[in-house]
């Protein structure tokens, strides 16, 4: 009898988790207004649908591609792509990229210290039945109180200042002694130092600068700071009259329920406030003059390199000048010696003539004779050179 032969099909879970083992997954730490933080491991398209953000700017904090220093502003989140700092900032929650390298993790603990709010408000509702009176106090400083968006993007804009300050600081160290010894001995060492130093001083530039141009481009334009403002937006769209609802996730935050609330109380005074950005633009300028500073001494080491490089190059031709001397001397030295032993050949023929016969007194006068003569041919050379400058006095 033949044997049946059977095909076993592939199952599905098997593929599925295929796939599951083909997703990159990526390391977050979400920080919410309350300094909670949690560590999420998962992929990309989970981050996509968790804060609603397309590919494209999510691209941006990818660390394998090298995109320049980046703050955007969506329509419900900021991409901010500062060097390490890599985060995507929504009205109520910050996501931060690899929360266990050693640059992330003092920003972790920065922005779980200062993104929680005072005490103010949790205090105020027992106050408010004994003294109404409070509650007006505590509208108005509801009012004035910074975004939390603003909150975290100022804790980014801190650390990569002081990050890239404590940068300059390092490279100013270690570059103005090597400098200094390079002045006082020009070595193979000293300069491969020297140059080791400057291409780290051009990198370093290169990054602040980019910082300080994306700072100076929101600055520049009105249009891009307004779109920072994620609770503004959030609070016009929940207005009564914007005539649709916030999403189950911004509702579910009493925070954020309790803004929306007063915030519909004024929504003539919110219309007027859309375009005012003065708030923000002064936090930025505050980071971007640190980050000109930052900048600035870069600029004067790089002049200071230029000024030691020119220095050394004088130093150079000065030493090249002297051997074109010595050189100088050596050669008008040759020319007399050889007339000298052009004499000497001369009188030194072996060929028989009748008036050498007799005459053995006249050696030393050639001698005499000719040592004056060549002496005389190198005076008349080194005096004609400094004559016309090619040698010094």
């Amino acid at each position: 009898m033949a044997r049946e032969v059977y095909l076993v099909p592939v199952v599905e879970t098997q593929v599925a988790s295929l796939k599951k083992k083909t997703a990159v997954t990526t390391s977050w730490v979400s920080i919410d207004a309350k300094g909670q933080g949690v560590i999420l491991d998962v992929d990309k398209y989970a981050i996509m649908r968790r804060v609603q953000i397309h590919a494209r700017d999510l691209r941006i904090l990818d660390p394998m591609l090298s995109y320049p220093s980046t703050i955007l502003g969506r329509e419900k989140v900021i991409v901010l792509n500062l060097e390490h700092i890599k985060a995507i900032i929504i009205a109520e929650e910050v996501l931060l990229r690899d929360p266990l390298d050693d640059n992330v993790i003092p920003i972790v603990a920065e922005l779980k210290r200062r993104l929680p709010q005072d005490n103010l408000a949790c205090q105020g509702q027992g106050e408010e039945e004994e003294h109404p009176s409070l509650r007006n106090d505590m509208d108005n400083g509801e009012e004035n109180e910074f975004p939390f968006e603003f909150r975290a993007l100022e804790v980014a804009l801190e650390a990569i200042c002081s990050f890239l300050d404590a940068r300059t600081r390092e490279l100013e160290t270690d570059t103005y002694p090597a400098l200094d010894e390079l002045t006082s001995k020009i070595s193979s060492r000293n300069l491969d130092r020297v140059r080791k130093l400057k291409s780290a001083m051009t990198r370093l530039t290169n990054r602040v600068q980019k910082v300080r141009d994306e700072l100076e481009q929101l600055l520049d334009d009105d249009d891009d700071m307004a779109d920072l403002y994620l609770s503004r937006k959030l609070a016009g769209a929940c207005s009564p009259g914007s005539g649709s609802g916030a999403p189950n996730w911004y509702l579910s935050s009493p925070t954020i329920g309790s803004k929306i609330s007063k915030t519909s109380r004024a929504s003539a005074v919110t219309v007027q406030e859309d375009n005012d950005v003065e708030e923000l633009e002064m936090l930025l300028e505050a980071y971007f003059m640190q980050i000109d500073s930052t900048l600035n001494k870069l600029t004067t080491l790089r002049e200071y390199i230029d000024d030691t490089e020119d220095y050394i190059n004088i130093q150079l031709d000065n030493h090249r000048n002297q051997l074109i001397q010595l050189e100088l001397f050596l050669s008008s030295g040759t020319v007399c010696l050889s007339i000298f032993s052009l004499v000497a050949a001369i009188f030194g023929m072996n060929i028989p003539y009748t008036w050498k016969e007799g005459h053995e007194y006249m050696f030393k006068w050639v001698v005499i004779l000719t040592g004056i003569l060549c002496t005389s041919t190198f005076t008349s050379i080194i005096s004609y050179a400094r004559h016309k400058g090619l040698v010094g006095s």
